[in-house]
């Protein structure tokens, strides 16, 4: 038995047979659809589901009960019980991925485990929104993903890189990056964004280096006179971990009620500031967070607890939004 997968927003179908998942089944018949890691611990692959039912063997990590039962499904882990309409819920505004090359600008290690790397890409403005990723291209075909860290202005970009012992690109390939180096990147990549037009209070919950397309949100909202009060929570295991904190605490001068909270998972007898998960500080805070705009960027095992959390807590499904990264293919953000 097989069920057709019709994709509301680009017109394009395609056959999945039953028990296959529907990304497998897109990308055998030349469907491209939006996925990183593949096994349901990112959500890069979330669709929605406008007409039919899916299935999963397991639930995946990065879809919550309540976001399944409002007609959200992941791509890479669903299997098709009819006939699908899906839509990618892509933002209408967002710009087109093109394949570039870009220049290494600077390689600036902050902590044994993060790198700073600055890229020079070669053209005239980079158009990308805040919260977006691309795509280092690698000579195998292989490709490593990192989240822009900086906002959108000229064709300069930021990253921040969580080395991986023994990775390709993230160990090695970094040690011998060096300035005036070129790169093939794909950019952007991504329906992670800022939501302007939501108009709420925004909490934010970063753990390690998913700070940097937070980073870009923010710098985006720094001097804007629309800026709503924000809440920035930064989970990391130790004090050392904190390689943006004084930066960020002079954040506050150019957005509206900033407010830094970073919370040490792993902290030493001489830190005097939160300590636990940075769901539980945010928790802990906000007795209410359904007149909230809620960022959460990170671990995918941070994000499935934080979501229930907030959800419990009154968030509202339309106004969260999450960006799970994982290193099984050194997807890190």
């Amino acid at each position: 038995m097989s069920y057709r997968v019709c994709v509301q927003d680009s017109g394009a179908s395609f056959v999945v047979a039953a028990g296959e998942p529907l990304l497998e089944a897109a990308l055998r018949q030349g469907v491209r659809l939006p996925h990183e890691c593949t096994f349901g611990g990112c959500g890069t692959c979330r669709i929605k589901l406008v007409e039919g039912q899916v299935r999963y063997e397991e639930m995946p990590l990065a879809l919550s009960p309540q976001e399944a039962q409002a007609g959200h499904a992941l791509a890479c882990q669903a299997r098709a019980c009819s006939d699908l309409v899906i839509s990618l819920q892509r933002a209408d505004d967002a710009p087109a991925a093109e394949r570039r090359r870009a220049v290494v600008r600077a390689v600036r290690r902050w902590t044994p485990d993060v790198v700073n790397l600055q890229l020079e890409v070669e053209a005239d403005r980079l158009d990308y929104r805040p919260g977006q990723y691309m795509n280092v291209l690698l000579d195998d075909g292989t490709h490593r993903s990192f989240s822009m860290a900086s906002a959108p202005a000229g064709n300069r970009v930021d990253f921040h890189v969580r080395r991986i012992a023994g990775g390709r690109f993230t160990d090695e390939g970094l040690r011998r990056l060096a300035q005036g180096d070129r790169l093939d990147v794909e950019i952007p990549l991504g329906n992670f964004r800022l939501h302007a037009e939501d108009y709420r209070p925004i909490v934010m919950a970063a753990t390690g280096t998913g700070l940097a397309p937070i980073k870009s949100m923010l710098e985006t909202l720094m001097d804007d006179d629309d800026c709503p009060p924000v809440s920035l929570y930064w989970g990391v295991r130790t004090e050392a971990d904190l390689y943006l904190a004084d930066e960020i605490r002079t954040w506050g001068e150019r957005l509206y009620e900033f407010d830094f909270v970073p919370v040490l998972s792993r902290a030493g007898a001489d830190w005097r500031g939160r300590r636990g998960h940075v769901q539980d500080a945010v928790a802990q805070d906000f007795g209410d967070l359904s007149e909230h705009a809620l960022y959460l960027c990170g671990s995918p095992a941070m994000i499935a607890d934080a979501k229930q959390r907030f959800l419990a807590l009154g968030a509202d499904l339309d106004h969260l939004y999450v960006d799970g990264f994982t290193f099984q293919h050194e997807a890190a953000t």
